[in-house]
């Protein structure tokens, strides 16, 4: 057997499973040993079934009855039924798709399961327990509740991995665990250096892996996380700092400016600068004056005033006369996440630089007659180009400012002189997009991202360390705060009635919902929790049938989500319904309220950037949060975001609340859940930050390290950097 193996040959495996793996990422022996427990099971973690609550974690040994197999009543899917009773009470139980179930175990057998409460129509539920040991004496009558296992005893705890259709966490044991007896880990090479292991107090390679599969103590299961934690960690500051050492390789555009023209520029918006803005400026010029490119990473809630920012550092690009000989005048290129955004921030540097008489342009990829491509000039309202002319005048200089979306970095898009890109939420615009804005001369433009996506501290050092970072921490003066209610279901009669007084005086909605389509029993707590479908459905028959209302979810396709924001912000519809995707978005300043269902089913970052979509007008905004749960972490979750004052201070208490699998760093940033653990630690991503630097003074490349190398280069390419 070897770590390159296909996981397939080496186990006998159906149809089904074949699926379930690919879908959770493991297609070699490698991909299977570095599948880790999201927890263990230990005695600490028993309950009774009288002290249950919806969405605790469990272990609970009890008696199994009432014990049959059906299928949903519309889904068709096959579950098993079974009721499990203590000396407390008892407590339904549902495994959905696994009919097996019934045949596994019988009414009366002593059990032990472990699992999830979920909340249904009709009360607490188990959902889809794993069965870890059959014919155990009651919890409440032996002293030695794992001694009735000879398998349990020989561990600390089970370990509990994320299962899916089809895979279940004890079938991931024992294939981790038939892995690991051919002694394969011992042949993996160590590739973190010796004194960085000794100086940390961390297990070598092949004992971490054995470890945090079978550990024989609580020590031994965090020992060999702490290690997987700071590895990661470690991983990802190599290949940023690497990769901000090749961009700094690059020569860049000095941008040299008169302060007066810049204080000009800024004293005719109509509002006030902000200290925060006044400082990004003047740090973001002090970078961009040098020969090696900026590379700063801007972080802001919605309406702190990232674009005024971006716009004065633009002004500053254009009014830079440099030495005719070496080069013309400067460009600058923004790039947006959406046609429709994009053309919204057209419209705004317009009203920016109308006094300058330059002329901006706006391409976007689609090409549909919607979004076609347009230049705008001062002395005339913008005028339909064709492509090809558009181009031209952007390989020529003739156009300072190109604002687009990734249509920008596209290869038919050709700067004369880029001096400044400019990056509007995109997350995962990485080293290989870079490379497409430097020049065959070795020029690199100076690089703005930004974000309003709150992120703590540790992340914002982790997976933007090739990145400085400026926070604007304050808003602008007089912008009313928005109020926010947690609603329980009697109070929700009382909102919509609010809601139709604000559509009276010609304002507009948002609802968001957790789901697309109708719920899906085969996921855990999705019984009660509501779709964009099926709620849209509703609104307009039995609440709203007067006004208009649309849908926005991620399945619909992108000319189609664009189409229904330009009728939203046209104010051809009143309520928008929607998944989370309106969290990066256009603005709607005539939106003024945002329902959001199932609010503890989100995070509070995400919470309170949903939130920020109704900050943009003079009206007062309200944000009313619907919680699936009434339970007390879910509360008390809410209640931080309702008094919480920025979304850095939220998105700090909430890598506290949340634990390790909630985070969703895989999906968002790229980072294991093992991963994320390390970045609730201040402590360990300083050290790695450290170590990674200390490391790459002396060999850049990891010449001396070439495993290290190796592997950093697969960090790349899982966190979508390269």
């Amino acid at each position: 057997m070897q770590l390159s193996d296909d996981v397939t040959k080496q186990f006998r495996l159906t149809a089904e499973q074949k699926s379930a793996l690919e879908r959770l990422g493991i297609k070699t022996i490698r991909d299977m040993l570095y599948y880790f427990p999201l927890r263990y099971t230990n005695i600490s973690e028993i309950k009774l079934i009288r002290d249950l609550s919806a969405g605790d974690t469990v272990t609970l040994y009890g008696r199994i009855s009432k014990l049959k197999m059906r299928k949903a009543f519309k889904s068709k899917i096959p579950m098993s039924e079974a009721t499990l009773e203590d000396s407390s009470g008892t407590i339904p139980i549902i495994w959905f798709n696994q009919a097996y179930m019934a045949k596994m175990v019988h009414d009366g057998d002593n059990v032990e399961l472990s699992g999830k409460v979920s909340e249904g129509k009709h009360g607490l539920f188990l959902s889809n327990p794993e069965l870890k040991a059959k014919n155990v004496l009651p919890v409440d009558s032996h002293n030695s509740l794992f001694g009735s296992d000879k398998e349990s005893a020989q561990v600390y705890g089970f370990p509990i991995y994320r299962e899916t259709k089809g895979i279940t966490s004890r079938f991931i044991y024992h294939s981790i665990s038939k892995i690991i007896s051919t002694g394969i880990v011992q042949q993996i090479p160590e590739y973190i250096p010796d004194d960085i292991l000794k100086k940390y107090n961390l297990p070598k390679l092949s004992t971490a892996l054995v470890w945090i599969h079978s550990p024989q103590k609580e020590n031994d299961a965090q020992a060999a996380r702490k290690r997987f934690s700071f590895e990661e960690v470690f991983f990802i500051q190599l290949a940023r700092k690497i990769d901000r050492e090749n961009y700094e390789k690059n020569k860049s555009y000095p941008v040299t400016y008169n302060p007066k023209d810049v204080e000009d520029f800024v004293g005719r918006f109509p509002f006030k600068q902000t200290g925060a803005q006044e400082r990004a400026i003047q740090t973001s010029l002090e970078d961009m004056a040098k020969q090696t490119p900026m590379a700063r990473l801007l972080e802001g809630d919605v309406g702190s005033g990232k674009t005024a920012v971006a716009a004065t550092l633009s002004y500053a690009v254009i009014k830079t006369r440099p030495d005719g000989k070496t080069f013309g005048n400067l460009q600058v290129g923004y790039m947006a996440p959406t046609e429709i955004l994009a053309t919204q921030l057209f419209e705004n540097f317009i009203q920016y630089f109308k006094h300058t008489g330059i002329s901006i342009g706006l391409i976007t990829g689609s090409g549909c007659r919607k979004f076609p491509t347009k230049v705008a000039s001062a002395k005339e309202p913008w005028t339909t180009i064709s492509r090809a002319q558009l181009l031209k005048w952007v390989a020529n200089g003739e156009i300072p400012i190109l604002i687009g979306t990734h249509a920008i970095i596209s290869t038919s898009v050709v700067f004369k002189h880029l001096s400044l890109a400019i990056i509007d939420e995109q997350h995962r615009f990485g080293t290989m997009q870079r490379k497409k804005l430097v020049t065959k001369e070795g020029f690199a433009p100076h690089l703005l991202s930004m974000t309003a996506t709150p992120i703590p501290r540790t992340l914002a050092l982790t997976i933007y360390g090739d990145l400085d970072l400026t926070l604007l921490d304050e808003m602008p003066a007089g912008r009313k705060p928005i109020i926010t209610e947690i609603i329980l279901p009697e109070k929700r009669d009382e909102v919509y009635a609010h809601i139709r007084e604000a559509l009276k005086e010609g304002r507009q909605a948002y609802i968001i919902c957790p789901r697309i389509d109708e719920p899906d029993p085969d996921k855990e707590m999705a019984l009660q929790t509501r779709s964009v479908v099926a709620e849209a459905k509703h609104l307009k028959s039995d609440i709203f049938p007067e006004y208009e209302i649309g849908i926005l979810h991620s399945k619909m396709s992108k000319e189609k989500k664009e189409e229904v924001m330009n009728d939203f912000s046209k104010h051809h519809l009143h309520i928008l319904v929607a998944t989370s995707v309106v969290e990066v978005g256009v603005n709607v300043p005539n939106a003024t309220i945002i329902i959001i269902e199932g609010a503890d089913r989100f995070g509070l970052a995400q919470l309170h950037q949903l939130r920020g979509r109704v900050i943009r007008g003079n009206h007062q905004a309200y944000c009313y949060l619907f919680p699936n749960s009434s339970g007390e972490t879910a509360l008390k979750r809410l209640t931080a975001l309702k008094k919480a004052a920025s979304g850095f201070e939220l998105s700090e208490l909430d890598l506290a609340l949340r634990g390790a699998g909630e985070l969703g760093g895989t999906k968002q940033w790229g980072i294991t859940d093992i991963g994320m653990e390390a970045i609730k630690n201040i402590k360990m991503v300083e050290a790695a930050r450290n170590e990674a630097q200390k490391l790459l003074s002396g060999d850049m490349e990891l010449k001396i390290h070439p495993h290290l190398r190796e592997l950093v280069e697969i960090k790349k390419l899982e966190t979508h950097f390269e």
